[in-house]
């Protein structure tokens, strides 16, 4: 059924109003991220993806507050040049693990367990390559990435469970807006992003459901200076420790759902309220 013009502009008024009401209320309630070092004191730790970018900003900030760190990534050179120990971490070791094949998900949660006597945080951060293209076609690629992307966070997790619930643990992912909303340009990778939401939501679900102890935090970041599409889009980018910062927040609080910067909870907020708006907004968000 389509509404006549006059009804039309009254409910997009309309939607405006709610728009700016929730733009409002985010900024007036939203709070700069902040840790309790008491609370992660001497936490056993496993941080993915953590030789450069988020992850080790992440490996940095729970090494600061005195948590017990493995990290993990593909280049060993790279790797031992994230100095953990000397930040303050209780412990701090690191496994090289490719997520892009099968056997090196689960390893690396064994090595961390057996290492830390346990775990009390599982933190899913990696990201395979990926160039910030037009769509050509390459379906290997994709597969590729979510082999990457995707399936070794669900391996990951899978091996990670059963020490987690023994220590009634976290998992924390790190996600992107882009798993919420599309964008021009990302279709690979705003696939697996997708997949990782729809997943770890649902499995959010059924540990509610079946009443586990386990927490499972998934934090929705825009863009931060560790990217490769800040050549591209217009968008000022945002600090990648204070990204770091929010996310290890939002796990040691054991929030669901976690946004940052403020106006990625914005857009997941009235993206489906002005269509029309938002599209607009997103294609002329890049050069």
């Amino acid at each position: 059924m389509h509404l006549p013009l006059p009804a039309r502009q009254v409910t997009l008024r309309a939607r405006l109003r709610v728009c700016v009401c929730v733009f409002v209320f985010i900024a007036l309630t939203g709070t700069r991220a902040t840790c309790s070092a008491g609370s992660l004191r001497g936490a056993r730790v496993l941080v993915t993806g953590a030789s450069t970018g988020i992850g080790e900003q992440l490996a940095y900030c729970y090494a600061r507050l005195g948590a017990q760190v493995v990290i993990t990534a593909r280049r060993e050179n790279v790797l031992q040049q994230v100095s953990v120990l000397a930040l303050g971490a209780q412990k701090a070791l690191y496994v090289t693990g490719d997520m892009a094949t099968t056997s090196d998900p689960s390893r690396v949660v064994k090595f961390a367990v057996d290492e830390l006597g346990g775990l009390d945080y599982l933190v899913l951060n990696h990201i395979g390559r990926y160039s910030f293209s037009p769509w050509s076609g390459d379906v290997h690629h994709v597969r590729g990435l979510m082999e990457v992307n995707f399936l070794s966070y669900v391996q990951l997790a899978s091996a990670a469970l059963p020490s987690l619930e023994k220590s009634k643990g976290s998992i924390v992912v790190v996600s992107s807006l882009l798993g919420k909303v599309s964008t021009p340009f990302t279709a690979p990778y705003t696939a697996t992003k997708f997949a990782v939401n729809g997943f770890f939501c649902t499995l959010q679900h059924e540990l509610a459901m079946r009443s586990s102890d386990v927490s499972l935090t998934i934090s929705i970041l825009g863009l931060v200076d560790t990217e490769s599409a800040m050549e591209k889009v217009r968008v000022v980018p945002y600090p990648a420790g204070e990204a770091a910062l929010h996310v290890v927040r939002a796990g040691s609080l054991r929030q669901k759902e976690s946004f940052y910067p403020w106006y990625t909870h914005l857009v997941c907020l009235v993206r489906d309220w002005c269509p029309f708006f938002r599209d607009v907004i997103i294609r002329n968000s890049y050069y």
